[in-house]
């Protein structure tokens, strides 16, 4: 997992398939700023894929355990083919 500002990269570049998660919302919460709406792209690492056909799937979550949750099952099946 690899952080920069309000995008995390999920999985391992050397595989067909990476989750990218980028936090479009925050709100305020005893003191922590946390993630209220994060946006869910399953991406194909093909660096010869133009950048549309590296998006395989989009979706958004309220909150970053719920992005979590679609991330983990949607690379699982994706790197299992």
């Amino acid at each position: 997992m690899v952080r920069n500002g309000d995008t995390i990269y999920y999985g391992n570049m050397s595989d067909e398939y990476v989750i990218m998660l980028r936090i479009t919302s925050k709100k305020p919460f005893e003191g922590y700023d946390l993630a209220s709406k994060v946006v869910v792209q399953l991406l194909r690492t093909d660096p010869d894929a133009s950048a549309k056909e590296r998006v395989v799937k989009t979706s958004e979550k309220k909150g970053l355990f719920a992005a979590m949750d679609i991330a983990e099952i949607w690379l699982d099946r994706a790197l299992r083919g």
